[in-house]
């Protein structure tokens, strides 16, 4: 081989391996001519999102042509089940989420869950869910994980992190847990801003790492990175971004070798502070193997962008060619994984089909006098701010499921500022039942609640989001998250279904 062959033959794996590492996204309901091409040229991810996902033919359909291109490629999807869901986007989670799986703490019923939900995952082509979160929800007032977390408990979130990660990868699907080192503990959305975490070491070893040596034991097939800065462990870059933290900590102290994929890489915690080509390259410098972008930026100029970063990184001397082709070999040796353990596409349900209906019923907790309510009543719902990582277009609630099982049920939304006056001119001489989602980070609900219950004792409350402020109403019922399922097993306690 001459030189200049030697040369380009050399920027070629380096190019492909730019690309090897990238998972990013895209526009549509099946793949653009763009994505089919970076993935014939290299490209071994793509990741799924709500915009992505209309039925579960359709998603099949979709994979199925990626994997026309490339058989092993990793299609992947940040389906937590409960709030966050991808797969039902439109009408809501089958399954409730951790925090209703951690309160009813039967971790064969979180491992029956995962594995239900990972079975239809690989049904439609998926093979790798950025989930579950082992994050320790320590801070109450944490306004991105809340219900997403198993819980408060350190070994609870440990033991159903490790139980979630079972279940899924027992139906051919790689979780992905994260979000490491941890992201409980903060009262910032790294969407927004680059949130802190200012514990000792000795707490972050007894709390925060606690359910990812239970994943790593488990055998996760990777870890996502968390935007979050943690000086005891860097004073200077977030988690993301830190040797420290991802080679030091992550790889050397607590024993992983599987795949490290970062947090999304346009999130303002990263490309307000360094921008995505910087950020990707500092990344993967530090040891991060696969870049995750594509939330919001979802084109063939991202893509270019960040593989050209990439490449001139290594041109340059600022990322090794090592470093480079080691995350890619990562990325490439879980594509194989996910081949080989690719179940028939064809095969049944587990007969698990209603476990989440199942589980949400047993994650209720129910506060006050059982009696159900006489005549439809009226649903007034009071909203938060939509939570980014939940995204709004995802419905919530008890209203359509209540109406489903007391026909005549009436509704109304109220935004933040809400008074009761405007529910009890709505509800009329109806019984008003009062729906709202973590109550105590918001005191304009907390005061609407307790003006409702004043003027009328037979109000019925659902919480659910966390459950932190004190019961009312005549009925209070704690859903432990706002999933479909959720909502139903609510309306069937108040409805005495």
């Amino acid at each position: 081989m001459t030189v200049l062959a030697h040369r380009t033959a050399a920027n070629d794996a380096v190019t492909r391996d730019a690309l090897a590492v990238l998972q990013p996204g895209f526009e549509g309901t099946t793949a653009p001519a763009w994505l089919l091409r970076q993935v014939g040229e290299g490209l071994t991810a793509v990741g799924l999102f709500g915009r992505n996902i209309a039925s579960p033919e359709q998603l099949a359909a979709l994979t199925a042509q990626l994997r026309a291109e490339r058989d092993d490629v990793l299609v992947a999807i940040d389906e937590e089940g409960g709030d966050v869901t991808r797969l039902e986007v439109r009408g809501g989670s089958s399954f409730p989420g951790n925090l209703a799986l951690g309160a009813v703490d039967d971790t064969g019923l979180t491992r029956d869950v995962a594995r239900e939900l990972g079975r239809r995952l690989a049904a439609c082509g998926v093979n790798l869910n950025w989930a579950p979160s082992a994050d320790v929800n320590s801070n109450p007032d944490n306004p991105v994980i809340g219900v997403r977390s198993f819980g408060a408990d350190t070994r609870l979130t440990a033991r159903h992190t490790a139980a979630y990660v079972e279940g899924l990868q027992a139906a051919g699907v790689a979780a992905c847990t994260k979000h490491f080192p941890g992201h409980g503990d903060t009262n910032v959305d790294s969407h927004h801003a680059l949130p802190r975490i200012d514990v000792d070491l000795d707490t972050l070893h007894a709390r925060e790492l606690v359910p990812f040596r239970a994943a790593i034991a488990a055998g996760t097939k990777a870890v996502m990175s968390a935007h979050i800065l943690v000086p005891s462990l860097d004073p200077t870059r977030p988690a993301t971004l830190s040797p420290q933290i991802l080679t030091g900590l992550l790889r050397k102290e607590l024993g992983y070798e599987g795949l490290i994929v970062t947090d999304g890489m346009e999130m303002n915690a990263i490309a307000g502070t360094y921008g995505i080509e910087r950020g990707s390259v500092l990344a993967i410098a530090a040891g991060a193997d696969a870049i995750c972008v594509g939330g919001g930026l979802a084109d063939e100029a991202t893509v270019l962008r960040l593989r050209d970063a990439l490449v001139a990184a290594v041109r340059e001397g600022t990322l090794p060619e090592d470093r480079l082709a080691e995350a890619a070999a990562r990325v490439r040796s879980l594509a194989e994984w996910t081949r080989r353990v690719r179940p028939d596409a064809r095969q049944e349900g587990s007969g698990a089909s209603g476990i989440g209906l199942t589980a949400a019923r047993r994650a209720l907790t129910v506060t006050g006098v059982r009696t159900p309510v006489a005549a439809p009543p009226y649903v007034a719902t009071l909203t938060p701010v939509a939570n980014i990582a939940v995204g709004d277009e995802t419905p919530w609630g008890v209203a359509a499921q209540l109406a489903a099982l007391m026909p005549g049920t009436a509704s109304g939304t109220y935004p933040q500022g809400a008074v009761a006056g405007e529910v009890l001119a709505a509800a009329g001489g109806r019984t008003v039942v009062a729906v709202v989602r973590d109550a105590h980070r918001h005191p304009w609900m907390t005061e609407a609640l307790d003006a409702l219950v004043a003027a009328r004792p037979d109000t019925v409350v659902v919480e659910m989001g966390l459950p932190r402020a004190e019961p009312r109403g005549a009925l209070h019922i704690a859903t432990h998250g706002a999933s479909r399922v959720c909502g139903r097993a609510a309306a069937e306690v108040i409805a005495g279904a």
